[in-house]
């Protein structure tokens, strides 16, 4: 307690920083109020492989205009030294809704402005489709989306992509990293003013240009446009921004493609980093869809889509025959998969050298449908950095192979190569063909997956997130994977497991002799995540987040030995009896 005392009182007495700033440390200090100054001063705030993201406010472990400053002023450092021989170095710059976005993209812009750097900006708030679009559109050497995608408003992020448009990795993540961690004294970061980074034309506000040419590439994607076109209006569909950055950018795109009858929330359609109507602004969350539902019954309307502030993921709620059934990630993304496959195969235009690109913890169905339609399924690390990572390694490395679709059970999908990252606008129009498709042959989208469900078996997916804020919640994390890692089960009610795989070692190590048959080296950088498989077939996953303070479950199971109701209930009975053993393994932990 003695150094955060140090550190906090450092700060409330240095005159780098604002009087407002310096002063909301001092109150703290003379609340004495040793928590709140703990979890702002234990440590400095992280550099992860992707960027920055905390609980807005003051100090060293929380996100404001001066870490944005430090990680801008280790981005710029790292551009100068990868991109000198250039006459102009780039960075395309946009942000969401959130409390302070606009400020910390502007502060973004002004820092790279002092290190001689041009920043391509938008004057308004825009998805992170369209900062990825506008990587590439305008060929920056960067990218910054200011944004904490679905966290609680309390949050704000701050994410660095690389001139392909994709979220940053190796080796440029690291030298960031390594940059941002040797700043130690803020008084050395360099910055402008607006008005001086403008003067000394540095700042380039995009402007429609931009969107329009979004709009035009995605509007190529249609799988099949004439009907679209031709029927569009037969589907009523309403849609939420959930106070983000959608409302724009998915309305001009539905009514493009040809879907004009469109319901908004009404309520939900301002920007707003409060995000008043909802208690998260997560469209995973059935909660964050209550008012499209409730419009979606009042009009009978078809589906409900909801995106999260950055627009960047999708929930839907279906109206199955006067039922609400919610839409999990991994159902929406094997709709869309196979929808694609099956329909480019039937028009015959299924490229020969296909490929989709997952996440290991998304579901193994998707890989059954691949197979099905000879389409090579990619498997990656979670995240979308790692998928599109993938992407670009195709590009360069199999530039006859032809991408299809990516998708992470975590509600993030691409259906076009347009942009390198999760966008929430084509794939929401493409759900939307598919809800009508079904619907002309008397069919809802649950329909639609069922029918898959039948064709491939029943594949039931769940996730147990458990939430552990702070230091103490870090170190409980730590002390549970370390747990598993070391104390393997035998088994979990009844189903042996025979096999484990350590992404961090790199390598399957079996546990029985029937998994041995799975012991291989692991093909993928390392990572903190363990997968158990059991004897059935069936899989967990643990993995802790890497954005939010929590520990994720996922667990994977397959039932085809009955009816499609039965084979629910008996997948239902194995997920709880996985997640009833994870708890009581973890809480005394």
């Amino acid at each position: 307690m003695t150094d955060v005392l140090a550190k906090a009182q450092a700060w409330a007495n240095n005159t780098y920083f604002s009087p407002a700033a310096r002063q909301e440390i001092a109150d703290l200090l003379a609340q004495n109020n040793e928590k709140e100054l703990t979890e702002r001063f234990y440590k400095d705030l992280e550099f992860g492989t992707g960027g920055i993201r905390s609980i807005i406010g003051m100090g060293l472990n929380r996100i404001n205009i001066y870490t944005i400053r430090k990680a801008t002023a280790a981005l710029a450092t790292v551009l100068k030294k990868h991109y000198k021989k250039l006459p102009e170095i780039k960075v395309a710059i946009s942000f969401d809704s959130r409390h302070f976005s606009q400020e910390f993209a502007t502060e973004t812009a002004c820092t790279l402005a002092a290190y001689g750097i041009h920043s391509y900006i938008y004057r308004e708030l825009h998805p992170v489709a369209l900062l990825s679009f506008a990587v590439r559109y305008h060929h920056t050497q960067a990218g910054v989306m200011v944004t904490a995608s679905h966290n609680p408003p309390e949050y704000n992020g701050y994410k660095v992509y690389g001139d392909d448009g994709a979220q940053v990795i190796a080796p440029l993540d690291q030298e960031i990293i390594n940059a941002y961690n040797k700043i130690q004294d803020f008084q050395s970061l360099k910055t402008l003013s607006l008005k001086e980074a403008e003067a000394q034309g540095l700042i380039h506000w995009l402007a429609a240009e931009t969107e329009e040419a979004y709009q035009n590439a995605i509007a190529q994607k249609a799988i099949d446009p004439d009907l679209c076109q031709q029927h569009g209006s037969e589907i009523k569909i309403v849609y939420t921004p959930l106070h983000g950055t959608g409302l724009k950018p998915v309305t001009a795109a539905l009514k493009r493609k040809g879907f004009t009858n469109v319901l908004l929330v009404d309520e939900q359609c301002t920007p707003d980093g409060r995000f008043p109507t909802v208690k998260s602004p997560n469209p995973e969350n059935p909660e964050a869809l209550a008012l499209g539902v409730a419009l979606m019954q009042k009009e009978n309307a078809d589906v409900v889509f909801g995106t999260d502030p950055d627009a960047d993921r999708i929930g839907v709620a279906v109206n199955h025959h006067g039922q609400v059934v919610y839409l999990t990630g991994n159902q929406i993304g094997t709709i869309m998969l196979f929808y694609i496959c099956h329909t480019l195969a039937v028009q015959n235009k299924l490229p020969l050298e296909a490929y989709a690109v997952k996440s290991i913890v998304t579901t193994p169905l998707q890989e059954a449908i691949c197979q099905r339609y000879g389409v090579t399924m990619e498997n990656t690390l979670t995240g979308f950095k790692w998928i599109c990572g993938k992407m670009r390694a195709c590009e360069q490395n199999e530039p006859q192979k032809v991408f299809l679709f990516a998708t992470e059970e975590s509600f993030g999908y691409l259906n076009h190569p347009f942009v390198r990252d999760k966008d929430g606008i084509a794939p929401l129009t493409l759900l939307a063909e598919i809800t009508l498709a079904a619907k002309r042959q008397g069919q809802t989208l649950v329909d639609y997956l069922y029918i898959i469900y039948r064709e491939f078996g029943y594949y039931a997916e769940s996730l147990l997130n458990l939430n552990y804020q702070g230091k103490e919640g870090a170190e409980k994390i730590k002390r549970i994977m370390d747990y598993f890692r070391q104390q393997t089960p035998a088994d979990i009610g009844g189903d042996t497991i025979i096999a484990l795989a350590d992404y961090q070692a790199g390598k399957i190590k079996a546990l029985q002799k029937e998994g041995q048959a799975c012991a291989k080296k692991i093909e993928l950088p390392a990572s903190n995540v363990l997968e158990f498989i059991f004897a059935s077939g069936n899989l967990l996953f643990l993995r802790p987040s890497g954005t939010e303070p929590k520990i994720k479950f996922y667990a994977m199971i397959k039932e085809n030995r009955a009816d499609l109701a039965t084979n629910q209930q008996l997948a239902q009975q194995k997920i709880d009896e996985l997640f009833n053993f994870i708890k009581k393994t973890v809480d005394p932990l």
